[in-house]
């Protein structure tokens, strides 16, 4: 049962094979555990077609996509545009797809998982831990 949802920087640490995430990984029950965002999917993509390693990071990426789910964001879009609005309202507004990702957590009832915590936790009822200990 999918419980966690990895933020685009923890899936990259994950791949440079930093911070022990890989134990951590196995420690909440592994893959089957943890889903990304299809907006983490692209940050992924986009940082591998920047990469001089890029046939590498491909191949990480779709390895990794074989074993974690991948979670759709249409159902989240209006979960999002109402943070968007409730942020903006207050002065709070953050980047638009840390947005996606972090209301795509909420939506599913997944425990978010990024080192990016300052902004992330300005999203209502988002629940957060970050397993990146610099």
């Amino acid at each position: 049962m999918v419980k966690y949802l990895l933020d685009t920087n923890i899936c990259a640490f994950y791949f440079r094979g930093q911070f022990n995430l890989n134990d951590k990984i196995k420690e909440i029950g592994g893959f089957d555990a943890c889903a990304i965002s299809e907006i983490t999917l692209a940050e992924l993509w986009y940082g591998a077609e920047l990469s001089k390693y890029k046939k590498e990071s491909i191949n990480k990426i779709n390895t990794f996509v074989e074993f974690v789910s991948v979670l759709p964001i249409n159902k989240v879009i209006p979960l999002f545009a109402k943070e968007k609005v409730r942020l903006k309202s207050i002065n709070k507004i953050i980047d638009n797809f840390d947005l996606l990702i972090g209301t795509t957590a909420v939506k599913n009832n997944l425990v978010m998982v990024s080192e990016n915590v300052k902004h992330l936790n300005r999203i209502e009822n988002i629940r957060l831990e970050n397993w990146v200990k610099r």
